[in-house]
């Protein structure tokens, strides 16, 4: 979003708090949602066709293959293939998902288990493919996908019980991508250290941008510092509340319920207006999460701590409900043990992958 409102130049004091602390309480409510649903691994039926229920370690080429055919005009096009560790061969499958699915340099290229823009980047030739693809772990799915530089980014959260006759929006989030201004004489590291926010955290902008810090950046020009729209890289949150109309819910509810046996997870949208979004037109959803995705709006930094982890608990208390409500509808959830190898895997993945920017 294209915005100077000093409202973004505000950071909570718990934004960046590492995961293992700011989760900390919700690890032990969790526990509590497993003894009082009787069911500790729930959430992998949420969504009981997505992988894992789309909580850890799912394929989101998974996913997307679960989206009817009457819905394939609002996802981004994309592709994936397997790194084989030949560099010829997997230039040459690069290409030809590149031909097969019609898509054009620039690309978004990402993994295909993937978390919080981890391992997300452009490339804008053979060259930058190559170089992502050498630096991708051995036997794993890429994804490239088409990039689509709309001005708007929201993540819509959307959950509905299978015995509701109307699904809710949870929550929206506007993403704003970050960007420092020049003024002619200041190159692009100064002015991120200078920055009222950037400057802040600018441990996340300065090695995204690497080989780019002693540009000068015109008088007047706004940089963008951070490309993934994610928060832990970069990108600032803000509470969408007020985006949401009953006809965006009717929107949103259609479009949920077109997806077989979808109950509970975010939609990642890129569009061209408002009006848009509330019309389900012009515009691209960029990736389907499941039972792992998060309300985001709780990283807007007028948000409480004590209004996140209310939002958070009413998020999880949905989950674990839908979960138990689906195994009495017969679908069964996946053992301890398998579940837990699903969550290694991802956690495991998140450290091999190429530096987002």
């Amino acid at each position: 979003m294209k915005t100077k409102s000093n409202h973004l130049h505000s950071l909570s004091f718990f934004e960046f708090w590492p995961a293992w602390l700011f989760y900390a309480p919700m690890k032990i409510y969790a526990v509590w949602l497993s003894l009082r649903f009787w069911g500790p691994t729930l959430p992998s039926i949420t969504n009981p066709y997505f992988e894992a229920g789309g909580f850890a370690g799912e394929s989101k080429t998974q996913i997307a293959e679960q989206m009817p055919q009457c819905l394939n005009h609002l996802f981004a096009e994309q592709g994936r293939f397997r790194k084989t560790g030949s560099e010829k061969n997997d230039l040459e499958s690069a290409k030809h998902i590149i031909r097969e699915r019609d898509l054009r340099f620039p690309l978004v290229a990402k993994p295909d288990v993937g978390c919080r823009g981890l391992g997300v980047q452009r490339v804008f030739n053979d060259n930058d493919l190559v170089q992502y693809i050498s630096e991708f772990p051995m036997n794993e799915d890429i994804i490239l996908q088409n990039l689509y530089d709309y001005p708007y980014e929201v993540g819509l959260f959307y959950i509905c019980h299978p015995d509701w006759p109307l699904g809710q929006i949870f929550s929206i989030t506007e993403k704003h991508f970050a960007y420092v201004t020049g003024d002619g004489v200041s190159d692009l590291k100064t002015l991120i250290e200078n920055h009222p926010r950037a400057g802040k955290i600018q441990h996340l902008y300065i090695g995204k941008n690497q080989g780019k810090l002693t540009y000068v950046v015109p008088n007047g020009e706004n940089y963008k510092i951070a490309f993934a729209g994610s928060h832990s890289q970069g990108t600032i949150f803000k509470n969408g509340v007020h985006l949401i109309t009953p006809q965006l819910i009717d929107t949103w509810d259609s479009i949920s319920k077109a997806i077989p046996e979808f109950y509970f997870g975010r939609f990642d949208i890129r569009y061209q207006s408002p009006e848009d979004l509330e019309r389900g037109q012009n515009l691209k959803i960029i990736e389907v999460n499941g039972a792992g995705a998060e309300a985001t709006h709780i990283w807007d930094s007028s948000t409480s701590l004590i209004d996140a982890y209310k939002t958070l608990m009413k998020q999880y208390r949905h989950m674990y409900e839908i979960g138990h409500k689906n195994r009495k509808r017969g679908f069964s959830p996946m053992g301890i043990r398998e579940f837990r190898s699903y969550i290694q895997r991802h956690y495991d993945l998140l450290n091999l992958y190429p530096k987002t920017h």
